[in-house]
């Protein structure tokens, strides 16, 4: 019903879905951050073939998309964009792309390596990419290595919006990405909060924090948290990653509003 401080646009993982951040969106709706979310084409309620894409612009002009809609609705708000995992590849992708639709980039356990899947795997779906786009298979990423949270875990087991594949075309287009990621990283203008687990099995620590230093921006934050696991927002220190999230946004809006901790977040359905 207030002007808000600005508007929060959230961007999941391979396999995930919009509706996983509530601890996020719980927290910061308080402190005046609107939230959107979507869910990614061939994941969650949004139609296509679980993990599957034609080409990786199609991932870059769908969050294109959703961002026109949300400036439509919020009459010119600005947006940071909040990229969790394989969403932390694609909202980077965005940012060095559109980086004049942004006021600032979060970053949490960003897919910039192999991303604890075998390698194996990925040899076969790199190889299969141009005889057989669409095949599928299970990308064998143990789910105990999201959460150190047993309830976590075990909702995200019953959660039937979750899924487990990848296909050999994302594969091919999620490693051309990355590689041109990394050969454009000195162009990134769009303010910069990275998080990472330090016992994170699927985004390694190493290749955050050797993305962070090629980054030539001059705002810039990395924040790693020594125990974390992967899923940072629904882990068990997932107060401490978002109150560093509000403390940056605080920091990083136009219209900024001092900020009191602890943070007071509402109750979802």
């Amino acid at each position: 019903d207030t002007t808000p401080q600005g508007i929060l646009v959230l961007v999941h993982g391979l396999g995930g879905h919009s509706g996983l951040f509530k601890n996020g969106v719980r927290c910061l709706l308080p402190l005046g951050y609107g939230t959107y979310a979507m869910d990614l084409r061939g994941h969650g309620r949004s139609p296509g073939q679980r993990g599957y894409i034609q080409h990786w612009a199609e991932f870059r002009e769908d969050l294109n998309a959703f961002l026109q809609f949300i400036r439509d609705q919020e009459q010119g708000e600005p947006c940071f964009l909040w990229g969790h995992s394989l969403g932390g590849t694609i909202s980077l992708d965005y940012a060095l792309h559109y980086p004049q639709h942004l006021q600032g980039l979060i970053l949490s356990a960003p897919a910039l390596d192999h991303v604890g899947v075998p390698s194996w795997k990925l040899a076969v779906g790199q190889g299969l990419s141009r005889i057989w786009p669409r095949f599928k298979l299970k990308v064998g990423i143990d789910h105990t290595a999201s959460s150190r949270d047993l309830t976590v875990l075990s909702d995200y087991s019953a959660d039937p919006l979750r899924h487990e594949y990848g296909t050999a075309r994302l594969a091919t287009h999620f490693f051309k990405t990355v590689r041109w990621i990394h050969q454009n990283i000195d162009q990134l203008k769009v303010p910069l909060l990275l998080l990472q687990g330090g016992g994170d099995l699927v985004a390694q620590p190493e290749s955050s924090r050797s993305f962070f230093q090629q980054v030539q921006l001059e705002d810039k934050t990395y924040r790693e948290y020594s125990n974390s696991y992967h899923d940072l927002y629904d882990d068990l220190n997932y107060m401490e990653v978002i109150s560093d999230i509000a403390t940056w946004l605080n920091q990083h809006s136009v219209r900024s509003q001092s900020l009191s901790l602890p943070l007071q977040c509402l109750t979802l359905g």
